[in-house]
């Protein structure tokens, strides 16, 4: 059974200022003061509760006058459930809980290694390298049924994807630089990093060569200082997909697995390695 998954914006106000700043939370909720749970498309009373007259009774039998926060909050859940049923839809099955950990996961590997098929086909060339960021995967992927909202949840920006032609010595600075730094979600190489340096890398199991050119998927997001990137700088040519969002991708990956009667699985295969990491923590 799923929990409620709450995600907190916190706003900090810097004095006499109208500054803003944002950090995402995970808090799960477990009930205990109603019993409610995530509701499917069909369980919504045993979920969510329902009301009596004038009078909301929760799933754990506890009694709410209709006026109180907690009648008022479950009218709200309970009325947006009709428009919500489509994204409770199962489209997929997951044989085991993934998480977008540092520096590699399963989870993160996945969604490149989509992002990298996608473009290749979208763009009719080779893409030998991709490049997303761990920010914009917001939820981890559960064990068991997956419905939609999990994938919207869990990719929820509109951003779109973008093929990149660089140099094989732009994609090593690109590389130094995150070393340097933090390594975000790649795909298509294999790079080693200690002390904050680039040791080695490979794209597609041989050394980078600096004189090549080489086709990079990657985001929108990160053409231009998102996550401190700017993969468009120095670029040989960048084609936009401006009518291909992430979701879209992803979704598309998830479907062609479910009709073909295959979960979802994933491993990680050690692509990130970074020598130090305890010590850099």
């Amino acid at each position: 059974m799923r929990k409620f998954v709450l995600f907190l914006c916190a706003l900090a106000i810097g004095s006499g200022a109208a500054a803003q700043e944002y950090e995402w939370r995970h808090v799960e909720m477990d009930g205990s003061r109603t019993g409610c749970t995530a509701p499917s498309k069909d369980n919504v009373d045993e979920a969510v509760g329902t009301f009596k007259g004038c009078r909301y009774v929760a799933p754990n039998g506890k009694t709410f006058g209709k006026r109180s926060i907690v009648g008022k909050t479950a009218r709200v859940v309970m009325d947006a459930q009709p428009a919500m049923a489509r994204v409770k839809d199962i489209i997929g099955y997951s044989t085991e809980a993934m998480e977008a950990s540092y520096p590699e996961s399963a989870l993160s590997d996945w969604f490149v290694d989509i992002i990298m098929a996608r473009t290749e086909k979208l763009a009719g060339k080779k893409v030998d390298v991709g490049i997303t960021n761990f920010g914009g995967i917001r939820i981890d992927m559960p064990q068991g049924d997956i419905i939609l909202d999990d994938m919207l949840s869990m990719f929820p920006f509109k951003n779109q994807l973008v093929y990149v032609e660089h140099t094989g010595k732009q994609i090593r600075t690109i590389l130094e630089s995150m070393a340097a730094g933090r390594f975000q979600v790649l795909g298509g190489v294999r790079v080693v990093a200690e002390g904050g340096k680039l040791v080695s890398v490979e794209i597609g199991g041989e050394p980078i060569d600096d004189e090549k050119i080489y086709g990079l998927a990657t985001i929108s997001f990160l053409l231009d200082g998102g996550d401190g990137l700017t993969l468009e700088q120095n670029a040989i040519s960048v084609t936009r997909f401006e009518n291909e969002d992430i979701i879209d991708a992803v979704l598309e990956h998830v479907y062609a697995e479910t009709a073909a009667g295959r979960p979802i699985e994933y491993k990680a295969d050690g692509r990130v390695i970074i020598k130090d990491m305890k010590e850099r923590r």
